[in-house]
């Protein structure tokens, strides 16, 4: 086993290793989509006229593999992650890539790197396939070419497996998206939008930036990077909520299971709007009691403080609560395998690289 990969294992941080392979997909309006092909990771050579430096088609997605009890490994909702893809690709008139090609290339590169994914709970190999505009062209038009190269790292949660409680503060003067825009399209140029707030609030002494709503800015929607939740106690206890999906925010693959898994551990949840000034006197009153962001890279993490207008509040005792400790569990322990995947979001990686189906070495 070689240093950076004792190393990786031992310590993976968020995608500072990648694995030695990646796996790539091409797409050609006159032939079609290629098998795939399992090749070794390197620099990507791009004219520069391709079209995806000019007008932005560019689309990626961030899935994980977990091991299993046994020594397996596992891909969480693959599938699902092919759906929304397609969707991001649809919305930025890419070429849709067959979900069944999508999810052949995670597992085989998985199988194929299998040594890199390390074991502890929470722990997962990252895998990032990114899809860009390749045909050198300027004119205005969607691109007849197209790459995917699916990347993959040995990971930690993004802000670490401490869970530490984050702080954010909600965008006054700028927006992330409106409905009829690419607000849900996990597409570059949104991330891009979010870099300025985003370090405006860091700037500022947050962690991360809280979007509001485009046209009145005044309804919670989502983190840079993760969507959010609240916990209210109300006269007949706790309940969930979360803010709906309508056009302007990501579907979190893992905001919808966390809905699932509240549900099924008899909590009350519901997507429904929430005002900023809502959650700022909900947190000063003591009826928002948790607030917590989620995500494929950050998994379940904690939020103790919320700022807008000036206006900066504790929320809870500034810890993690116990509603959003119990499903970060439940969603680790479904994700390892050491709880029952009653919904079949488990899909077994092949256990051994050689026998990846669709690719081939280049």
């Amino acid at each position: 086993m070689s240093d950076v990969l004792t190393q990786a294992l031992k310590d993976p941080g968020f995608c500072q290793f990648h694995t030695d392979r990646t796996v790539v997909v091409d797409w050609d309006a006159e032939t079609g989509w290629s098998g795939g092909s399992l090749e070794p990771y390197g620099s990507t050579v791009m004219d520069p006229a391709s079209l995806v430096f000019h007008y932005g088609q560019a689309i990626f997605e961030g899935l994980k593999a977990y091991r299993q009890p046994d020594g397996s490994a596992a891909l969480f909702r693959p599938a699902d992650h092919a759906r929304r893809m397609r969707r991001s690709a649809w919305r930025l008139a890419m070429t849709e890539m067959p979900a069944d090609l999508f999810t052949r290339a995670c597992a085989d590169l998985a199988a194929a790197e299998d040594h890199w994914i390390p074991g502890a709970l929470g722990q997962s190999l990252y895998i990032r396939p990114i899809m860009l505009a390749t045909e050198p062209q300027l004119g205005l038009r969607a691109s007849h070419r197209y790459r995917c190269t699916f990347l993959a790292y040995p990971a930690d949660p993004c802000f670490g497996r401490d869970f530490r409680p984050i702080s954010v503060m909600a965008a006054k003067d700028m927006v992330r998206a409106v409905r009829g825009g690419t607000g849900e399209a996990k597409c570059a140029g949104n991330y891009a939008a979010s870099l300025l707030a985003r370090g405006e609030a860091v700037a500022d002494g947050y962690d991360e930036v809280l979007w509001l709503d485009g046209v009145e800015r005044r309804w919670v929607e989502e983190l840079s990077g993760m969507n959010v939740f609240f916990v209210w106690r109300d006269a007949d206890g706790v309940r969930l909520t979360t803010p709906p999906c309508q056009g302007t925010i990501v579907r979190g693959i893992t905001r919808d299971s966390l809905l699932t898994l509240a549900r099924d551990l008899g909590l009350p949840v519901a997507e429904e709007p929430t005002a900023i000034d809502d959650a700022v006197e909900g947190a000063r009153s003591g009826r928002l009691v948790e607030m917590f962001a989620c995500g494929t890279a950050a998994v379940v993490v904690p939020v103790g403080r919320v700022a807008f207008d000036g206006r900066d509040r504790t929320i809870g005792d500034g810890g993690e609560g116990p509603v959003t400790a119990r499903l970060r569990q439940a969603l680790i322990e479904v994700q390892h395998g050491v709880r029952p995947d009653e919904h079949g979001w488990l899909m077994p990686v092949p256990g051994d690289g050689a026998t990846a189906r669709t690719t081939t070495e280049r």
